[in-house]
């Protein structure tokens, strides 16, 4: 897919990116093609998956979730054979916000979103220490935000 977007589609992209609510008529006027052909280009990124969806981004400390935590979660011998069972418990707990496989010292890595730190220890003991197989888990909160971003570099 890379190889076959040409610069209309990466203007396209860049400008969905920060803004996804822009009609294609402002989208062609801003990369410089008429409405039809702006349009046909972002109808066929999506049904080629380039654009997966849009969403609405929410400021997650002004709805109270002011603390964000990091997990690296180590599973036993039994956990690695159980590798579904896992994902499928870390896929419905919605304080979990991204799960990642790692290659080294640590098998996954959880982005975790709670209101404080309390919260986060309830959602630990509750659910997360719950999840069979796992090993260990190493908490690291988060102080601050330097940058984060759900734009890709197109």
């Amino acid at each position: 897919m890379h190889g076959e977007l040409d610069g209309y589609d990466r203007k396209i992209l860049a400008l969905l990116q920060e803004d996804a609510s822009l009609s294609s008529a402002q989208i062609a006027e801003q990369v410089g093609l008429s409405q039809s052909p702006c349009w046909r280009r972002i109808q066929r990124m999506k049904e080629e998956g380039i654009i997966r969806g849009q969403v609405t981004l929410l400021d997650r400390k002004k709805i109270g979730l002011n603390t964000q935590i990091f997990a690296e979660i180590k599973l036993n011998a039994h956990g690695r054979s159980n590798f579904t069972e896992f994902t499928e418990a870390i896929r419905g707990f919605p304080e979990v916000l991204e799960c990642y496989v790692l290659m080294g010292s640590v098998d996954f890595l959880l982005r975790i979103v709670t209101a404080d730190i309390e919260a986060y220890e309830r959602f630990f003991f509750e659910k997360l220490s719950m999840v069979p197989g796992i090993q260990e888990v190493n908490s690291i909160v988060a102080l601050s935000e330097i940058k984060s971003t759900t734009s890709l570099p197109v």
